[in-house]
């Protein structure tokens, strides 16, 4: 194919394109002005002026986030379809759009008439005769590739007298050697067939996405909760979407892939977030993540939830009328054990003080209390500050970052703990709650293991009954059970809330976590205590589930097996297997698959469909001082020979140390801000263009770069009972170069 064919191909590819940004111009402006008309009848005067500027304004700032989201790379697809079906060409982008006489101008990739971009194939083209993809920088056409899937097309253009050139060397490839970036990008141009079939399943139930590593099972996830969003707009929207990964590093990565889509009505949370108002960033060490990860802690927790608040009292004195009333320990007890039978124990609030003068008044035995009567003697009662004081004290509303700072005390630790965790698996939880700070905010405190717990008590809680200003100081306001009135948040409000996050509910009611689809990324890593969390929040969901075993971090498997078959309540199976690797080179998916074989790993492994020629390599260090020297060449002769990301992967305790290196290297010095900040922040990754980062192999979970060099890989090795696992995603993560230090 000639240079001249192939610059026309592009300028015709490009005036169309042009039209469509054009329309896309025009699209905007339409829902900038239904947004200030909506506004205007606000100013009506009247409810009916509300409601119209809430539906129109809500309606107006979703489409215009649409349009906005979509700029880049709107376009990617051509279909050219038999004369019988569709004498004229099909272009598939990000959103749809019409022109001005209502005609479909572009589809969007998620309706029905688009699939068949995506699973066509030669042996069925469906009708399709040429599938092409553009390639486009911003509104500008770059390049076009072509698959031609009907052999004999050409043959019957040229008997009528047209042509039907057919131009590159096949999309798929071309988007495999791309430099990779901080973000992950959006594959809806490249989409295989079996990642489609995925992406457009059920959308009820569980779909499970399974596969090695780089078949696509993270970017597929993400595609098909778009494609639910535009099938059933109503249902996902309005219960909200929830994507849950393994870091806040893995987050930032993935971020951008929705909203590019056109959707931004959907809730990102790593796994230290998934409890709203909470956001811890740090490991415990892999020993006490296992403690506290297990199924065990599930019941510690409810035995936690029953106990006496520490500092509370013990007994309550009163005299009146002619008797001396006493609520003793033994009385106390019963009333407790009785309250906690009839539900969560923030619910008892308003019964607690019933209970408590019901147990006073059988004490009364004299005739002038008798004669008084009960509503005299509760009236009574109700108005002694004495008793409201010890009600409060006895049974204080609480809540669970409250109750988990508890278990500084080690007997507390130790009558909670009997018979679920052994003297050993004590001391190293308490050695991470020993210095909880009731008075600070839980978040910076915790680390991402102990979300699920107070997740736990929450739910063993109930939410804690609030107050109105006006009853904050009234402590009869609170035992009777008042509760705040929110103030109403319109669907307008709702739609300017802060970007990358689904709106919630103003409150944190253990009633409002509910979501209609829940979307669990690198499932394998959950432990049973998260998985009871994310089982929460999908009791009513559809769901989909990403995850490949071999890679799991988690070192009992029917454990968490277990606690999954739970969380998912019986719904109904759909699976989904992936079996080829577009991420890795094929030379370092072999040196990765022959460690896994090494290691004995029941390892999925794809097929990797790249060579790039560059074989792996192993430094092997006679003298261990010349660690920084060594990795300090490796990352310079990579970072010189690939365009994207660098990541250099150490064990956790070195993460530290390597960082300080890299800062302080002239080589790589416009990434020394980026290292520095990585340094202060373990949880952070450098962002914007920053080539190089360090990361420790739990962090690389999900992500991948152009080269990585790994740091004492028989450390990484060895850091838990899953190192071998955990070393085994590193050495998947490169898509280009790979080098081991050790």
């Amino acid at each position: 194919m000639t240079d001249e064919v192939a610059k026309r191909e592009i300028a015709t590819e490009q005036a169309f394109v042009d039209r469509v940004y054009t329309q896309l111009e025009r699209a905007g402006h339409t829902a900038r002005g239904l947004a200030e008309e909506g506004h205007s009848r606000g100013r009506l005067g009247h409810e009916g002026g509300l409601v119209e500027r809430d539906a129109m304004v809500f309606q107006a700032a979703r489409r215009m986030a649409q349009l906005d989201a979509a700029h880049e790379g709107l376009v990617f697809g051509r279909l050219d379809l038999t004369d019988e079906v569709d004498p004229a060409p099909r272009y598939v982008g990000r959103i749809g759009l019409r022109d001005d006489d209502h005609e479909s101008l572009l589809i969007d990739w998620r309706a029905p008439a688009a699939a068949v971009f995506y699973q066509a194939t030669a042996a069925t083209p469906q009708n399709v005769i040429r599938r092409r993809v553009l390639r486009a920088g911003g509104r500008e056409v770059l390049g076009v590739e072509d698959e031609l899937l009907d052999a004999d097309a050409q043959a019957r253009a040229e008997q009528a007298g047209r042509e039907l050139p057919i131009i590159g060397e096949g999309a798929l490839m071309a988007q495999l050697s791309r430099a990779r970036d901080r973000s992950m990008h959006s594959i809806v141009a490249t989409i295989q067939a079996e990642q489609d079939k995925a992406i457009r399943a059920p959308s009820k139930g569980v779909v499970a996405i399974s596969g090695g590593p780089g078949t696509g099972k993270t970017v597929v996830a993400l595609h098909r909760a778009a494609y639910l969003l535009y099938t059933d707009r109503r249902r996902y929207e309005s219960g909200g979407v929830l994507v849950v990964g393994p870091s806040g590093v893995f987050m930032r990565y993935i971020e951008r892939v929705l909203p590019s889509l056109g959707e931004t009505a959907v809730a990102l949370r790593s796994l230290g977030e998934v409890v709203d108002g909470v956001r811890a960033t740090r490991h415990d060490e892999p020993a006490v993540a296992d403690v506290k990860g297990s199924a065990r802690m599930a019941e510690l927790m409810r035995r936690v939830a029953r106990q006496q608040a520490p500092g509370s009292p013990q007994e309550f004195r009163v005299f009146w009328r002619d008797d001396r009333l006493v609520l003793d320990r033994r009385r106390l007890g019963q009333i407790r054990r009785s309250l906690m039978s009839q539900g969560r124990r923030n619910k008892q609030v308003p019964r607690v003080s019933a209970a408590l003068l019901d147990a006073l008044w059988r004490q009364v035995r004299s005739e002038r209390g008798r004669d008084l009567g009960r509503e005299a003697f509760d009236e009574d009662m109700l108005g002694r500050q004495d008793f409201l004081d010890f009600a409060l004290a006895w049974w204080p509303p609480l809540d669970a970052p409250i109750v988990l700072t508890w278990l500084r005390d080690p007997e507390l630790l130790h009558r909670v703990a009997d018979g679920l965790l052994s003297a050993e698996e004590q001391q190293l939880v308490h050695k991470t709650w020993g210095e909880l700070d009731p008075d600070r905010p839980i978040g910076p405190q915790i680390a991402i293991e102990d979300v699920p717990l107070l997740d736990e008590l929450r739910y063993l809680l109930g939410d804690v009954p609030q107050r109105s200003d006006d009853e904050r100081d009234d402590p009869l306001a609170l035992i009777e059970g008042a509760v705040d009135i929110q103030e109403l948040m319109t669907a307008a409000d709702r739609e300017f809330a802060p970007s990358g996050r689904a709106w919630r509910p103003p409150t944190h009611s253990i009633e409002d976590d509910g979501y209609a689809h829940v979307l669990i990324d690198e499932a394998q890593d959950l432990t049973p205590m998260q998985w009871r969390m994310v089982g929460r929040r999908g009791r009513t969901a559809s769901w989909t589930i990403v995850g490949d075993p071999a890679q799991s971090s988690w070192p009992v498997p029917a454990e968490a097996a277990e606690a999954r078959a739970a969380a998912l309540e019986r719904k109904a199976l759909h699976e989904f297997h992936l079996s080829t690797n577009y991420r890795n080179s094929a030379e370092i998916y072999a040196y990765a698959a022959a460690y896994a074989e090494r290691v004995g790993l029941d390892a999925d492994l794809p097929d990797a469909v790249r060579r790039t020629g560059a074989e792996p390599v192993e430094v092997t260090l006679d003298d261990p001082a010349g660690l920084e020297a060594a990795t300090r060449a490796a990352v310079v002769e990579i970072a010189g020979r690939v365009a994207g990301t660098v990541g250099i992967v150490v064990p956790a305790a070195r993460r530290s140390e390597v960082n300080s290196w890299l800062a302080s290297w002239p080589e790589l010095a416009e990434d020394a801000p980026a290292a520095a900040a990585s340094a202060r922040d373990a949880s952070r990754t450098p962002s914007g263009e920053d080539r190089v980062v360090v990361l420790t192999g739990l962090d690389t979970k999900g992500l991948e770069f152009d080269g990585i060099v790994v740091v004492r890989p028989q450390e990484i090795e060895g850091e838990s009972q899953t190192g071998r696992a955990t070393l085994y995603v590193v050495l998947t993560r490169a898509t280009q170069l790979l080098t081991t230090v050790g």
